[in-house]
Parts: structure tokens; sequence; C-alpha cells
């Protein structure tokens, strides 16, 4: 594994003719990629080589051009180096910085409230991201690779999308402005220093419904009721609506029914970094869960409620 780090780091001219004995290397996390931290001379740097098969549902040109805005937004790290075509980018190393987890953002007094801040950050910056993330085309792009891998879907998947026209139709008849928004914010993508967070990992970042990322975030994190109130009253800077926080839940829901597929795609590229069948059904179980829960037509009903104009 380390000659494959190796190889792919001569690829990049800076690093052209570097020797194992020239550079620290050090195997950081990740459920698709291989992500190093590269130190020498002085200066660190994380290089991350694309999981094999994550090419056929990541735009990579995509991803760098969001990566450089979200940098020049201050939200994320340097971009040095990048290779679309072969998944291939070096990014600067962020000092003084934790990689946060699901524990981490219960234990870190005002986590939550950071996380929402580089949120707002990111969506009120003004850089303009290349795509849009459109969720219910990507339910159906993620559908036609499963079909075309051989995958099967779980019982009732089909009757849930379904259910979820009602929440397309609620969300289209009050939009928002679109912003440029992260769209994957797992804990791991949070670095925190304890003052203020970055955000790493655009994959999957687009022009989107900015409240996706918060919705997202809760279900990544399992915030529970304590600290959804700190996310989107730090978000919000002050109470939240009650159509925020429909907004906010609703997309709990369709986040998970979205990952439920490419959950999927994990479990049918047999990617070991996890067990992703149990992973996808944990995922949709939990969508229909919600989906089925005496609250959900609540705050369907007050995303409604948003004033337009």
């Amino acid at each position: 594994m380390e000659t494959d780090m190796l190889t792919a780091l001569r690829s990049i001219p800076r690093f052209a003719n570097v020797e194992a004995e020239d550079i620290e290397m050090t195997r950081l996390g990740g459920l698709t990629n291989q992500n190093w931290k590269v130190e020498r001379n002085g200066e660190v740097f994380v290089l991350r080589i694309a999981g094999a098969g994550t090419n056929d549902y990541i735009d990579r040109a995509n991803e760098e051009i969001n990566a450089r805005a979200a940098a020049r937004a201050q939200v994320g790290a340097e971009i040095i180096h990048c290779e679309p075509s072969i998944g291939l980018m070096l990014a600067r190393y962020i000092p003084g910085v934790v990689t946060m987890s699901p524990a981490l953002f219960k234990q870190r007094a005002g986590s939550p409230g950071r996380a929402a801040k580089v949120l707002k950050r990111m969506h009120g910056s003004g850089q303009r991201f290349a795509k849009r993330f459109e969720l219910f085309a990507m339910i159906e792009e993620y559908k036609a690779l499963l079909a075309k891998l051989g995958a099967t879907l779980p019982e009732g998947y089909d009757a849930a999308v379904a259910q979820a026209g009602a929440v397309r139709q609620a969300l289209d008849a009050r939009p928002v402005p679109l912003a440029p928004c992260h769209c994957d914010p797992l804990c791991e993508n949070f670095l925190d220093d304890g003052r203020r967070m970055w955000l790493v990992d655009w994959e999957y970042s687009g022009m989107n419904d900015p409240w996706w990322d918060l919705g997202d975030l809760s279900v990544e994190a399992g915030f529970d009721a304590a600290q959804d109130s700190e996310l989107l009253s730090a978000y919000c800077a002050g109470e939240p609506p009650a159509w925020a926080v429909g907004r906010t839940t609703i997309y709990k829901a369709m986040c998970d029914l979205l990952w439920t597929l490419w959950g999927l795609i994990q479990h049918a590229n047999r990617n070991p970094a996890d067990d992703f069948w149990a992973y996808a059904l944990n995922r949709f179980q939990r969508c229909q869960a919600l989906m089925g829960s005496a609250e959900f037509p609540r705050h369907l009903a007050a995303i409604g409620e948003m004033p337009q104009g």
C-alpha cells in the first residue's frame, strides 16, 4: 500500500524524484479512498488516492473546482495539485485540528454551533460551485448504476421514493436560493481547533438547498434534540423558525433515502472498509421510521410556512 502511495506521489511534479526516506507517511481514515499525511522538509500535506470504482459516481472535475472555491472561502484546505482523471488530490494539511466524530461532537463543547458557523460561511461565501446537487436526479442515477451492477434494492425502497414525491412537491413550492453546499457532511469531514472548524472532502459538493447540509450533519452525527437546537440556533443566529426546523428534519429522511443507495454501491463494489449492506439497511430503516412518524407530516406542512420573496 505504501508503494502505491509513493507511485501516486511521484506523479506530482514537486515529488517526482522523492524516495521513501525523504518523507514521513501516516495513513489517515477514509471509507472509500486512501488518505495519507505526507511530511517533507517542514511542509505537511494530505494526499488523497481515489478508491476503486468511485469515478463511476463522482465527478472529479467538479470536485476540484469546488474544493478550490472552498479554499478561497477559507472554509477548506488549500489545493496544491489535482488530477481529476484518476482522482488524485494533494492538499495543504491544516495543523492544530481534531478530526471530528459523533462522540467528539458530544464531548467538545460548542461543536454543533461551530459546525453551523462553518456551513453558514460556505453557504454565504458567494462562491459558485460547478454543478447542482439534485437529490431526486441522484437517486435515479444511483439506481441505474445499481441495476448495472446487478444489485438488489431493499424491500420497500421504491415505495419510499414514491412517498417522497410529497416532499419534492413541498420543497418545490417553497424554494430557497441555491448555495454552495458540502452535501456530504460526515463528522469526519469537519476539522475543529476548539474555536472554529474547517471542512474537507468535496466529492459530492454542489449548489444545493443549504438546509440539506444541516439535516445531513444531524443524521451523521446522531444529534439529540439539544444538539439540533444548538446547530439551528447558531445557524439562524437566534430561535429557528418552524419552517427551518421542518426543512432540516425533512432532509434528515431524504439524506438517508439517498445514502442508502450509496451504501449499496459500496457493497456491490465489495468495498472492504465496512459492512455496507448493514450500513444501507440501517439507513433505510431510519428513513422509513422518520417518514412514518407522527411528526413527519407536521414538519412537511411547516415548510409551507416559509415566507416567500
